[in-house]
């Protein structure tokens, strides 16, 4: 059997372009608009993503097993432990949409009105207090010295922040009621051990997040300006991309148009 390699296409098909019938503004796009502004509209108008990296594979293994774990409590509507660890009164929420909001490619879907944008988002878990009112989680996993049981300021942990607001949101807009707290279930692996022995250990903590969602109809209106416009949108402050793109191509031309007298 050949080997299989893959090769950047820096052409997208124009159906999953921004207007194109299959494009969607999912919850990583909402978070690559705050990354970069000029990114995002290369990709999504123009169809030119960045380049991609390799999948963190111990971290999607580790969301597995959490989504097996709790998956058998939601068969059996009981608390998992660490819901009775920390005191939270609740059970993995039982739907018939629950395998349909946790893909990535489809996810919880709304249509926002005033821009026409259709927002979606593949959440990790969703559970249900006694009265009725879902709260939202998503599963993390690192490993960094301490116990994880809040959250900094990194852009990382801001970005967790919103990715919960999201999903919040668009729980509510499907006519759901949701806690204004939802919950990371952090698991951070012990890398300070003698051995590895096979095995890594892991310690699991349950971060509180306060889900805000005010932010979000202005940062769509913010999107569609973006989206529609026919200017390039500014760089994001940190971006390494747009920088290396610009020194790239001033280089790159500078030997070309050398090489022309």
């Amino acid at each position: 059997m050949a080997e299989y390699t893959y090769k950047y296409n820096p052409n997208r098909s124009a159906e999953w372009n921004y207007k194109g019938p299959k494009w969607k503004l999912s919850r990583s796009k909402i978070d690559f608009f705050f990354e970069c502004p000029r990114c995002f509209y290369l990709d999504n108008v123009l169809g030119t993503k960045r380049p991609g990296f390799p999948s963190f594979n111990l971290n999607i293994a580790v969301d597995e097993l959490f989504k097996n774990e709790f998956d058998k409590y939601r068969k059996e509507q009981k608390p998992h432990p660490i819901m009775l660890e920390y005191k939270v009164e609740a059970v993995p929420f039982e739907h018939k949409e629950m395998d349909t909001w946790r893909d990535p490619f489809v996810g919880i879907v709304h249509k926002h009105e005033p821009t026409g944008l259709v927002v979606s988002g593949g959440v990790d878990d969703i559970w249900v207090t006694p009265d009725n009112k879902l709260i939202i989680v998503d599963y993390k996993s690192t490993s960094k010295e301490g116990k994880i049981d809040k959250l900094g300021d990194s852009p990382w942990e801001k970005q967790y922040t919103r990715q919960l607001g999201v999903y919040r949101w668009l729980l509510e807009q499907n006519g759901f009621e949701v806690e204004a707290t939802g919950y990371l279930v952090y698991a951070n692996a012990d890398k300070a051990l003698p051995s590895f022995d096979n095995k890594l250990i892991f310690e699991t903590t349950l971060v509180p997040v306060e889900a805000d969602v005010s932010w979000i109809d202005d940062t769509l209106t913010q999107i569609k300006d973006c989206l529609d416009q026919k200017d390039l949108p500014p760089c994001g402050e940190k971006c390494e991309f747009c920088p290396y793109r610009e020194a790239a191509g001033k280089k790159l031309q500078a030997i070309h148009f050398a090489n022309k007298k």
